[in-house]
């Protein structure tokens, strides 16, 4: 009894380890995206550029503050030497402690810490749209594969239309060559149109697993995992596939809610910072400092002890200083600093003009690519009624004998290609009007 129960126990949990790895996992199109965004490395990359400009704008700041050092150090003296407390020549072994410290604040370096804190500031703040860049970047690849997914789901389910309706007509073409209605060629010509349709179906489940495969990959998850996503409603209504606005409207708000656009200008801005910063070599600095040092000896001794208290405190000095240093000439280096950093600064308006012409460009692409997208979308979904009428008349003259299967099939596969024409314009319109919609600064989701 006990050998038995032993055996419904591991064939349970064996049972349930299949199970488990059989679950397929449902995901909408955000949770997509946070695994996406949890998983990437490029965006890993820009937060620790982030993190990286955030420790050199603290340090930065830190270096309006003065700095503070304490030292200090033991010897040990054999034969001749000086008595660090008398500076007498002793020839004896002396232990010997020193103890001290020292302060300094820089007063004026020519705004050289002020512009390199606001650089910093200037870069931290350009480090995040670089993040916020690279996590729209990620959002538009996962929504462009999800949709993808979509897009071979419902083909799959037009090929399995196609093929189903091919079998319901097989079926009664056979009832009507059994009773002499039609000849055998019939059912013979539709038995090829069956096996053509099957062939559609098993392309067009390749092509869905593929699909799922890239999204799988671009959100770094196992390519074992199953996975099937949830369908929105993407159904199209007439005030959708109107692009109400026009591209300079569109390229204007980019210019405002692009992150890359922010960026280059934070850059360029740094950029003119450290010219600034570089220029501050050729200005006098002044410093301000402070600080003490005391010693003792054992060669020094009070009575017949030595007291190293009394030795630190007799010993003790104490020091302030106010410097000034003028920069006369330092084999060009400043000279060498000042026009790197207009060479820098000369870069970063070219990149910006650049991240300009680029986004424009870009924007005209996603304009005319979502009103061309429009056009076939409506012209599609004309040509799918069209063929749906005039499949349903060929198809009852078919079976009434009237029609001959060469029209019968054409009609088929005209309607079976229009539906499947119609998916790819609905899914192709979807991408691109978000794509427009996007620019504009309207959050990107499905």
């Amino acid at each position: 009894m006990d050998f038995k129960l032993t055996l419904t126990v591991i064939f349970l949990v064996l049972f349930s380890s299949v199970r488990a790895q059989e679950e397929v996992t449902i995901l909408d199109i955000r949770e997509c995206i946070d695994i996406a965004l949890e998983n990437n490395l490029t965006l890993r990359r820009s937060q620790l550029q982030r993190e990286g400009a955030r420790i050199d704008y603290n340090q930065s700041r830190a270096q309006r503050l003065p700095n503070a050092n304490l030292s200090g150090g033991y010897g040990l003296n054999f034969g001749r030497s000086i008595d660090p407390t008398t500076n007498d020549f002793i020839n004896r072994e002396i232990n010997t402690l020193n103890f001290g410290g020292n302060a300094g604040v820089v007063l004026f370096n020519g705004f050289n810490i002020h512009n390199t804190i606001n650089r910093a500031e200037t870069s931290l703040e350009a480090s995040e749209f670089d993040v916020e860049k690279a996590t729209n970047d990620i959002t538009l690849n996962i929504i462009n594969n999800y949709l993808t997914v979509l897009f071979n789901s419902e083909l799959l389910e037009n090929a399995k239309y196609q093929l189903e309706s091919s079998k319901n007509q097989l079926e009664r073409t056979k009832k009507l060559v059994a009773s002499g209605a039609l000849p055998r060629t019939n059912e013979l010509e539709l038995v090829s149109q069956v096996a053509s349709d099957e062939v559609n179906l098993v392309n067009a489940q390749n092509n869905l697993d593929l699909a799922k495969l890239t999204l799988k990959q671009s959100m770094l998850i196992p390519a074992s995992q199953k996975v099937n996503v949830v369908t929105p409603d993407l159904d199209i209504t007439m005030e959708e596939a109107d692009l109400s606005i026009s591209v300079e409207q569109v390229y204007a708000l980019a210019l405002e809610n692009q992150p890359e656009i922010r960026s280059a200008d934070l850059k360029k801005e740094s950029a003119l910072l450290g010219v600034r910063v570089a220029q501050s070599g050729i200005s006098p600095s002044i410093t301000a400092g402070a600080g003490f040092r005391t010693n003792y000896s054992d060669a020094f001794t009070l009575g017949t002890e030595t007291d190293v208290a009394s030795q630190f405190e007799n010993n003790l000095s104490k020091y302030l200083s106010l410097g000034i240093q003028i920069p006369i000439f330092n084999r060009l280096s400043v000279s060498s600093d000042i026009q790197r950093s207009k060479i820098s600064l000369q870069q970063a308006e070219l990149n910006a003009i650049e991240q300009r012409n680029t986004l424009r460009q870009t924007i005209e692409s996603a304009y005319n690519n979502a009103l061309a997208a429009s056009k076939t979308y409506a012209a599609s979904e004309r040509r799918v009624e069209a063929l749906e009428e005039t499949f349903r008349s060929v198809e009852n003259q078919y079976n009434l004998g009237a029609a001959n299967f060469t029209d019968y099939q054409l009609a088929s596969n005209n309607l079976y290609q229009a539906k499947s024409d119609l998916i790819r314009a609905k899914f192709d319109f979807v991408f691109k009007k978000k794509l427009v919609d996007f620019y504009q600064g309207k959050p990107l989701d499905l």
